[in-house]
């Protein structure tokens, strides 16, 4: 008797084990988004002022971009490199699209409403572009020739500079590095890669007269904020009061005052970082790191064990994009970067985003689960 409770006790670890396996998910990936994810329905109930109904639209969205996730999982990674031109010229139309019919929101204009669903183009081109620049590399012979740098430099640029018109200099950027990210994959020259960087630092004073007033506000806020502490410098100035008054344990949850009082704007989505660290001090911050660490190693991983030129490319430049994700979003929270509008990846409120951020893992996982064990 006693032996068949315990093979009751291994069977169903095995039974999830095996059931996650045919779904074709990577299941520490797996766990640690899960994880994730569940840690911001915990934050977003105190940012958004305990409103439950936007813990409902957070769970809608999440479920869906599980869905997406899995369902993306499942297709063999040699589609996504044959539809990969489709997808990217569909994500450019939607583009122009914007530019001629997208609804204007807080003066800029970035979504499509289709009447029945409004989303951002440009967040589904964060993974279209770098799934272009990777199939036109492993197209040709690599280390990529100057020739080929250069196309994928121009493919690379249509969307960047479209998105960079409505305005989205956040987005833009993130565009720019997934693309720059394969190239760097591909075994880019060092020296080549250094003399891009200097040219682009040579040409900023030129760079500077083509940004909007506001954009330019916001770099002279980075430099100094207290410039202009109610205006320009108020939400980084905000954000820095409550990251430092959460101190080493924090306030505890529920206990985030700058956005109980409503001192920090955009708590649920760009901020939500401050009012993690306020409630959760530097230990809890040092955890939430420690997690989007696993998912970038695992994600790095999956990219080191590709078995072709293609998915190694795709996989390995997913990873950095991710990882330019919370850089970025963290960098301007605590004042190390400008402010733009990057939310806090599956934690801020947000649906596009987070539909977007599923889809790029369920490719990886794709990728993953696809491979071809090779006999030892």
């Amino acid at each position: 008797m006693k032996i068949e409770m315990r093979t009751e006790q291994f069977q169903s670890p095995s039974l999830l084990g095996n059931l996650l396996r045919k779904l074709h998910i990577d299941i520490p990936l797996f766990l640690i988004l899960i994880l994730i994810c569940a840690l911001s329905f915990v934050i977003l109930y105190s940012a958004g002022g305990q409103n439950e109904a936007l813990l409902m639209r957070h769970a809608s969205r999440t479920g869906l971009a599980i869905v997406v996730m899995i369902g993306l999982a499942h297709i063999n990674p040699r589609r996504f490199q044959s539809f990969s031109v489709a997808f990217f010229s569909l994500c450019v139309l939607l583009l122009l699209a914007v530019a001629v019919m997208g609804q204007i929101s807080m003066g800029a204009q970035r979504w499509l409403d289709l009447g029945f669903f409004r989303f951002q183009p440009s967040e589904f081109t964060k993974i279209a572009a770098p799934m272009m620049v990777a199939w036109y590399l492993s197209e040709h012979s690599l280390p990529p020739k100057p020739k080929n740098v250069l196309a994928a430099g121009i493919l690379l640029m249509v969307p960047v500079l479209l998105i960079a018109k409505q305005p989205d200099l956040g987005t833009s950027l993130l565009v720019a590095s997934s693309g720059a990210a394969v190239l760097f994959f591909a075994g880019l020259s060092w020296w080549f890669m250094i003399g891009i960087v200097a040219i682009l630092a040579a040409s900023t004073p030129i760079l500077w007269h083509f940004l909007r007033e506001y954009q330019r506000n916001r770099v002279l806020t980075f430099i100094n904020p207290e410039a202009d502490p109610m205006g320009t410098g108020y939400h980084i100035i905000q954000s820095k009061i409550a990251i430092g008054s959460g101190g080493i344990n924090g306030k505890g949850w529920l206990g985030s005052t700058q956005s109980k009082l409503d001192f920090l704007p955009e708590s649920s989505t760009d901020f939500i970082f401050a009012v993690f660290a306020e409630e959760f001090g530097l230990f809890g911050c040092v955890g939430l790191l420690f997690l989007y660490l696993l998912v970038i190693s695992r994600c790095f991983y999956i990219a080191v064990q590709s078995q072709d030129t293609y998915c190694r490319l795709l996989a390995g430049s997913l990873a950095f994009t991710f990882f330019v994700y919370v850089f970025v979003n963290i960098g301007m929270v605590i004042g190390i970067l400008p402010v733009v509008g990057v939310p806090l990846p599956l934690v801020s409120y947000g649906g596009t985003s987070m539909v977007t951020l599923m889809a790029g893992f369920g490719i990886l996982m794709s990728i993953h689960t696809h491979r071809k064990l090779l006999p030892i």
